[in-house]
Formats: structure tokens, C-alpha cells, sequence
């Protein structure tokens, strides 16, 4: 351990993982927190022993933390045995016995968690590892409820579970500091939202992406496809003013086709400005516009802190712009007529075109981008990414969504103001141009390879049966002829 730093285990939930690292760079970002990590650090294991200057450190780090469970001041690791293990405590106990006496006191209560990773432990098995550290000089009474001093005992066997080791490969014990945010994500479901959409975004998903936006308490932040405002609601929970803009007016204005099962017809007083009234940031409310991305109504001066979005891919929502005709016809309205203007495809190279140079022109030098793109899984390896001179590329994770289609969360960095670049953007492959057509047409093939599949496993599950002497009856089911035995010996 270098100096008077620490070190500490973080304990992750195990989903999004890919998205780990981005968020807890991220956060160290806005904590302006410094973090070591060991050389042969897995980010895809679900702890991380790591390095921080203090318990106020790690506090911070796991107070946005969407990704953590908890932190702990690691006290004993050993990836040598239990043996190894229990040597490892008794030593770190004796050593620092002066420092840790606050933690035995006899008016200290106590509670130990024994969690395990890709294996299960019963109840008994677990009050049984605790018994095997009966030499911890705790004096004070248990409390499984509310502890004064809470210990955490981990075992990891590894991770996969068709090879679970003999022993564990890793064994960690430790002082809880805190727990992540992650009861903000039921804060916010919507489950219990009072407006949403056909696409609103999963509530941990809008978190991580204000997180990796480094959205911070009065920043003005923007989503230019807003829908039903789940990225706003997400901003604006860290403290965030918020605008969006949404070409679709239905959606904007609370009046488009109900999502929810059962539900025939929109509230009143569904909207956007509802949802951030219902988790009390009412007042962070700015405005969301009736607007066409394609052609901005912003005024050069207006500065975003950050910019996060979820632009529509054409599968679940349309990709669409206002289409311009140069001249109208004497016969299709009248001048006090009201006026539905027709809308074109918008080409997803261009939406992506857009938004980066948009980004370019109105984000702060310093903020941040953060956007879902897609693609198809066999495309992975292709340069396909969209790429703009004032804008670093500084995470990228995927989010499977099938077999053969994922979409990435992309964050961008301003990191230049110059000019000379704002429109110097470029969407190296031009697989994503026909992502729609490309999409479906995988879907088709993967459709018909799953019927073959079925089939072929059919097929394979009646020889089986006449070589077992099964045979099929008049209602299409393999059974033993009568007299014979009914299961295999």
C-alpha cells in the first residue's frame, strides 16, 4: 500500500457489466477523486480491490454509483486457500490492533455478510463460515438490523458456472464504508412513473448515462429526442436543469397512444413536467420543444454542460424529419388552414451527423456526449463509429439486445473549440446507412434458422424415441407400448 492510501474492495452488481468501467471513471471525474488499481485488474470481475486516500473517498465514489453494491475496507485477501486466509486476518487484526479497536468495542454493534459469487450457500453454510472467525475480538452485541460496524465476508469461484472450482479462487473480508445509489433506480421505475412511452429508457441505463455525462448539480443539460423525458428525469435528479426537444408533438404534449397494458387513454396531466414533479424537480424543469433536429432553431449562443440522448434506430420508433418542398400546391390548404407538415426518413449517417456537430457547436469545452448507437453484432469489428475532430471518443460499451444486434453507449468529450473544425465529421463504413433493411433482414434469416433448428432438434427427439422402443400414438405423442416398462433403468 503506497503511503497513507487504502485499500478497498468494490462489490458490483452483476448486470450491465460492460458499462462498469466508464462509470466509475466518470465518477471519479466529477468526485475529482484518484483511484489506483493493481496491474492485473479484471474489469469484468465482480469486485475490484482497489486503492483510495480515504473512507470520505470511497463515501463519494458509491454515492451516484448506479453500477456498485457496496464498498469495504479490505481487511484480509488471500487467492491461496481459506488457510491462507484466516493467517491473512488474524495478522492484519494484530498489526493494526490500535487502529481498529474503535470497531470491537463492547458498545459497538455488530453484523457479518457472507455472500458468495457462482456458488450457493445455504443459511447454515453461511452461519458457518462465521464461526470460523470466532478469533475476531468483536465485544459488542450482534444486529442484523443496524449495525454500528458491519463486516463483509466474500468467497469468488470464479466465473463460470459449469466449472466451479473445489476451493475458492478468491477469499475477502473487510469493514463496510457504504453502499451505492442503486436504490435510486426503484426511486425512479417506471413501474410507478406517472408518464411513459414506448421507448423510455430503463431507469439504471438513464443514471449511468447522467453519471457518464459528468452531470452535476445547476448544469443545463439538453436531449434533443426527449420522448416521454426519461433522461431528463434521470439529469435532473442529480440536480441538473433540463431541456429537451422532440419532433414527435403527441409525445411532447402527453397525448400519444397509452403504453401500459390495460390502459385506453392518456391521463390529463401526463407529462413530462409530471414525471419531475413527481420525484420533486418541478423547479429544474426548463422546457421541451416541438422541433426537427435536422434543421436548428438554436441561437449559436446557447452553451449545454452536457448533451445525453437516445436517438430512434427506425425499429421501435420512426427516424424522421420535416420534409421541404419548395413550392405548395393553390389547392392544398387555405391560408388560416392549420398545417401538418409532411415528414421524410432521416437517414441515420445523418441523424449521427447532426447531433455530433451540433455537440461541436454547443457544448462546453469539457462537456460531454453521451448517446446510444446501434448495430449489428457481426459489425462489431468494422470502423463504423462516428468520429468528429472537436469530440473525443472517451467510453464505449454495449448493451446486447440480441443474438445479432447490440447498440453502443458512446461518450464523446469536447475537447477543442477551434472553428475551423466544427463541421469535421466522419462516419468511417457505410454499414449504418441501411441499419434498418440490414436489421430486419438478419431478423428474417435468424427466424427461419431458428424454425430449422427446432426442426432439426424434433427430429433428433423421435429417433431417440424408437431407439428407446417408443412408438407414436394417434395424438402425436411418444409413449412405451402397453406392458412395458415406462422409464429408462
Amino acid at each position: 500500500m503506497s503511503g497513507s492510501w487504502k485499500k478497498y474492495v468494490l462489490w458490483f452488481a452483476q448486470e450491465h457489466v460492460d458499462f462498469r468501467q466508464a462509470e466509475i471513471g466518470s465518477l471519479l471525474r466529477i468526485w475529482n477523486i484518484q483511484m489506483n488499481t493493481p496491474a492485473n485488474h479484471n474489469p469484468e470481475r465482480p469486485f475490484w480491490v482497489v486503492e483510495l486516500q480515504n473512507d470520505e473517498a470511497a463515501r463519494k465514489l458509491a454515492s451516484r454509483s448506479m453500477s456498485l453494491r457496496c464498498i469495504f475496507e479490505l481487511w484480509a485477501h488471500s487467492n491461496q486457500g481459506l488457510t491462507n486466509f484466516h493467517a491473512e486476518l488474524r495478522q492484519h487484526i494484530e498489526t493494526y490492533q490500535k487502529q481498529l479497536a474503535c470497531y470491537f468495542d463492547a458498545d459497538k454493534s455488530f453484523k457479518i455478510t457472507v455472500e458468495t459469487y457462482n456458488k450457493h450457500f445455504s443459511q447454515k453454510d453461511k452461519v458457518a463460515k462465521i464461526e470460523t472467525m470466532q478469533y475476531l475480538p468483536v465485544a459488542g452485541p450482534v444486529n442484523l438490523r443496524q449495525p454500528d460496524v458491519h463486516y463483509w465476508y466474500i468467497e469468488f469461484w470464479g466465473m463460470d458456472p459449469m466449472n466451479v472450482p473445489d476451493q475458492p479462487y478468491d477469499v475477502l473480508f473487510g469493514r463496510w464504508v457504504a453502499d451505492g445509489k442503486r436504490d435510486m433506480i426503484n426511486e425512479i421505475s417506471l413501474k410507478s412513473r406517472k408518464f411513459i412511452g414506448n421507448t423510455s429508457m430503463d431507469p439504471q441505463l438513464s443514471l449511468l448515462m447522467a453519471n457518464q455525462g459528468l452531470v452535476r448539480s445547476g448544469d443545463l443539460v439538453f436531449d434533443p429526442f426527449a420522448g416521454s423525458g426519461s433522461l431528463l428525469v434521470a439529469a435532473a435528479k442529480f440536480g441538473a436543469y433540463v431541456m429537451g426537444a422532440d419532433i414527435d408533438y403527441m409525445i411532447v404534449h402527453g397525448k400519444s397512444k397509452p403504453t401500459r397494458v390495460n390502459q385506453k387513454v392518456r391521463a390529463d396531466d401526463e407529462s413530462i413536467l409530471a414525471n419531475l414533479q413527481q420525484y420533486g424537480c418541478g423547479g429544474l424543469f426548463v422546457d421541451v420543444l416541438i422541433a426537427d433536429f435536422s434543421r436548428s432553431i438554436w441561437s449559436e449562443k446557447i452553451v449545454f454542460d452536457s448533451i445525453i440522448t437516445d436517438p430512434p434506430y427506425g425499429i421501435r420508433e420512426a427516424t424522421e424529419r420535416i420534409e421541404f418542398k419548395t413550392a405548395r400546391r393553390a389547392t392544398a390548404m387555405t391560408e388560416d388552414a392549420v398545417h401538418y407538415p409532411s415528414t421524410s426518413p432521416y437517414q441515420l449517417c445523418q441523424m449521427y451527423k447532426d447531433l455530433l456537430q451540433f455537440s461541436a457547436r454547443h457544448l462546453k469545452l469539457g462537456g460531454r456526449l453521451v448517446c446510444w448507437f446501434p448495430m449489428l453484432r457481426k459489425d462489431l469489428d468494422s470502423d463504423v463509429l462516428p468520429r468528429h475532430k472537436c469530440l473525443q471518443l472517451v467510453a464505449n460499451s454495449e448493451q446486447p439486445l440480441s443474438g445479432y444486434s447490440s447498440r453502443r453507449l458512446l461518450t464523446y468529450e469536447k475537447i477543442s473549440d477551434s472553428q475551423t473544425d466544427l463541421d469535421a465529421f466522419e462516419m468511417p463504413d457505410t454499414v449504418v446507412e441501411n441499419f434498418r433493411e440490414r436489421y430486419f433482414t438478419q431478423l428474417a434469416d435468424d427466424n427461419g434458422t431458428r424454425k430449422e433448428r427446432r426442426l432439426a432438434l424434433r427430429e433428433t427427439g423421435r429417433k431417440e424415441a424408437r431407439k428407446r422402443g417408443k412408438q407414436q400414438q394417434p395424438d402425436g405423442k411418444w409413449r412405451f407400448p402397453k406392458g412395458e416398462a415406462t422409464s429408462d433403468v
